[in-house]
């Protein structure tokens, strides 16, 4: 992105607020911290075209801060190598050439070494602007800067999923962590029915705080009565569709997942395996025995859908999912819950893991809302360009940072992926 402001030599304003460079500090570090557990070969390796290794995770985040703040704000900023604006691009087109998605497993070098250098020297570049900001831009550097940030925090939650897929496919199912926090036991929980009314409803974010393009303007959708299940779907329910050969019938599945079930042999969600008469699952903890009350995850949206199906009911719309969630706690099991695994619901009159435990699958499309306009320049790629063929899911996960969601938050994903902490909850017609 050529930005007009690149040769600003404005006389420096006050330094942005402590707190924002406190969260920029802390938030880069907790990046780091995710892949202290790693070996140095787990850095490099990439598992299939969707994932990414981590080094790379790592240095693409450092290179949104020097592409987007510090080359066009910092006057007489210096990038560490030209060529990392190449292979740390990730899709960025108006701004440059991108390095192939597919080929990121290729790239041996720079070194993981080098990887933390660079990250060492955007940061304090990062500190040396937050500082002292061009007094004309400082507004402008502020939102960039939390954009940056919230960016961070979604590439926190895409290298746990990506280190769990990519030990998955070794057989000996190694644990990314042997100390994670031990799911709590509860009790089998029936989930019970909760109505809410319908009519005309405000969607989407349109109050104070941050909040992506996608996820505005604000605007009105009219719903029909509805109710949802208090909690999600879990394993043991999960495996009573499996017994009713639920991957076998067809009517149960649309075209497109009915194929990819034969074509891909699907029998059980991603990570499930069957030994000696025992479900098992591989997690970040290692291959561990099925916790059969902890929400079902790792399931496409066709899954998600056919179970819904099976069970009489449907996926609610992102539009019920957010009138039943926006008056409700953001609290549950996040990241900093230390689990990073879905764990059981306690029993409760009340709706339980809307937020945490799993993302849940709607039966929404991810397009763009009414009136829905993109960041102007290259930023405005970072959504609006991937509103085909997706579908949102809601609340966060297990291995969301907690500060990172909200109840306007839209997630998406192409309807056959899986490796995403991803499960479901029922809906039907009130």
């Amino acid at each position: 992105m050529h930005d007009p402001t690149h040769h600003a030599q404005d006389e420096s304003g006050p330094a942005l607020p402590a707190s924002l460079i406190e969260r920029f500090r802390r938030i880069r570090a907790v990046s780091e911290s995710i892949c202290a557990p790693l070996q140095i070969e787990d850095y490099v390796v990439q598992s299939m075209p969707d994932a990414s290794p981590p080094k790379w995770h790592l240095a693409h985040v450092s290179w949104f801060f020097e592409a987007f703040v510090l080359q066009p704000f910092l006057p007489g900023y210096r990038v560490l190598d030209e060529a990392y604006d190449l292979l740390f691009n990730s899709y960025y087109e108006t701004h440059g050439k991108p390095f192939p998605r597919a080929s990121r497993g290729l790239l041996s070098r720079p070194g993981v070494a080098e990887v933390y250098r660079y990250r060492q020297h955007v940061d304090a570049a990062m500190d040396e602007l937050l500082a002292r900001p061009p007094a004309d831009h400082s507004a402008e550097i502020l939102r960039r800067v939390e954009l940056g940030l919230q960016h961070e925090q979604q590439h926190q939650e895409l290298l746990l999923m990506d280190i769990l897929h990519l030990l998955a496919q070794n057989p000996l199912r190694p644990a990314y962590r042997s100390d994670l926090r031990p799911a709590p036991t509860q009790l089998p929980d029936e989930p019970h029915w909760r109505d809410y009314p319908g009519g005309l409803q405000q969607i989407g974010h349109g109050g104070e705080g941050f909040a992506f393009d996608c996820e505005t303007p604000r605007h009105r959708q009219f719903l029909e009565d509805f109710r949802l299940a208090s909690r999600p779907v879990n394993c043991a329910e999960y495996l009573a569709f499996i017994a009713d050969a639920g991957y076998a019938r067809p009517e149960l599945w649309l075209a497109d997942g009915w194929n990819l079930v034969h074509q891909a042999g699907w029998r059980a969600p991603l990570y499930w395996q069957r030994e000696d008469g025992q479900w098992r699952e591989m997690t970040l903890g290692g291959l561990r025995p099925l916790d059969l009350q902890a929400p079902v995850c790792h399931i496409s949206f066709f899954e998600a859908d056919a179970y819904a199906r099976w069970a009489g009911a449907r996926l609610p719309s992102e539009a019920e999912w957010e009138v039943a969630a926006r008056d409700l706690p953001i609290s549950g099991n996040f990241r900093e819950s230390d689990h990073l695994h879905p764990v059981a619901a306690p029993p409760t009159a009340a709706m339980a893991q809307l937020y945490g435990d799993v993302w849940e699958w709607t039966a929404s499309a991810y397009r763009p809302y009414p009136g829905f306009r993109p960041l102007s320049g290259s930023l405005g790629e970072y959504n609006g360009k991937f509103m085909c063929g997706q579908m949102v899911l809601r609340g966060g996960c297990c291995v969301t940072p907690q500060t990172h969601i909200r109840a306007s938050y839209r997630n998406f994903f192409y309807p056959a992926m899986r490796w995403q902490f991803a499960g479901l909850r029922l809906a039907k017609e009130a």
